[in-house]
């Protein structure tokens, strides 16, 4: 009975026109982050330890440009439980949707490796209504049992199947004739006894997350790119680009060493657009 109480409030919440929405982001950033100061901690090692060159003036203001995008981020996905495609089709533009076709004429699966950058969860449903095979996203089980549930019903309301991360192989086996785009946030945390292969990333040591080379080698499948950039508010543009189209044919690590440097790449030319909030380097060598 609570969940559903708290589904309706979600629900009714995201019927509010996209601007005010906005109106309580701008609340959110003023009470949590400048009162009450937000991961602040974590957000402000985090980019130093990245961006050691960068002047103190500097950091303060990516801080600040990341904690207003944060918000806007949190309210955006609100919008999503009640939004139709048309919303996303308005608010999300895709530069290349032919790549994934490509792929989908020749009858191949692909991995597609995202982030936490822009709006990655808009960035994966407007790919569930373009794009001509299933999208397959896999996922991290939430503690909280009603945002999971939440989270999960957003995520598959336009034909995404939602895959935990300990069903993923199970479920790739039992359907590996079926072309489908499998889609992971590749820039996670790896659980601490699972960080045994280490490199760098943002100029720190970094254990780092496999799924995507594993399954790219073990089902022989072209890894492709895939980042949303912001436009301005409210407004994406979503863009593809392969990585990796042998994989059969790379050594361990490599994969996930070109998808890091692009990543890396595109942190610097817009650091205020990823999740800096996550602690990334918890874990250590």
């Amino acid at each position: 009975m609570k969940n559903k109480l708290l589904y309706i409030v979600f629900f009714l919440i995201s019927l509010l026109p996209l601007w005010f929405l906005y109106l309580i982001s701008d609340v959110f950033y003023l009470i949590v982050y400048k009162i009450f100061g937000y991961r602040e901690f974590v957000v402000s090692k985090n980019l130093k330890n990245s961006f050691s060159t960068k002047s103190e003036i500097e950091l303060e203001e990516i801080k600040k440009k990341f904690y207003r995008h944060f918000f806007d981020i949190i309210v955006e996905t609100i919008k999503s439980v009640s939004a139709n495609k048309y919303f996303f089709r308005n608010h999300i533009a895709i530069n290349n949707i032919e790549l994934l076709d490509k792929y989908h004429k020749n009858n191949q699966t692909v991995v597609l490796a995202l982030a936490h950058f822009g709006n990655w969860e808009w960035g994966n449903i407007r790919l569930s209504i373009e794009s001509k095979q299933k999208l397959i996203g896999i996922y991290k089980v939430l503690n909280n049992d009603f945002f999971n549930t939440l989270m999960k019903d957003m995520r598959e309301k336009f034909g995404t199947e939602m895959v935990s991360m300990e069903n993923t192989f199970r479920y790739l086996v039992k359907n590996k004739n079926e072309c489908k785009i499998i889609g992971l946030l590749a820039d996670q945390s790896p659980v601490k006894n699972e960080s045994n292969y280490w490199t760098t990333f943002l100029n720190q040591d970094t254990s780092v997350y496999l799924g995507p080379e594993k399954i790219a080698t073990k089902m022989n499948c072209a890894v492709l790119f895939c980042s949303v950039q912001r436009v301005k508010r409210g407004k994406y543009e979503l863009h593809l680009e392969e990585l990796c189209t042998n994989p059969e044919k790379t050594t361990e690590g490599e994969i996930t060493s070109l998808y890091l440097r692009k990543m890396e790449q595109t942190i610097n030319e817009n650091p205020e657009y990823w999740l800096w909030t996550h602690r990334r380097w918890k874990h250590k060598k």
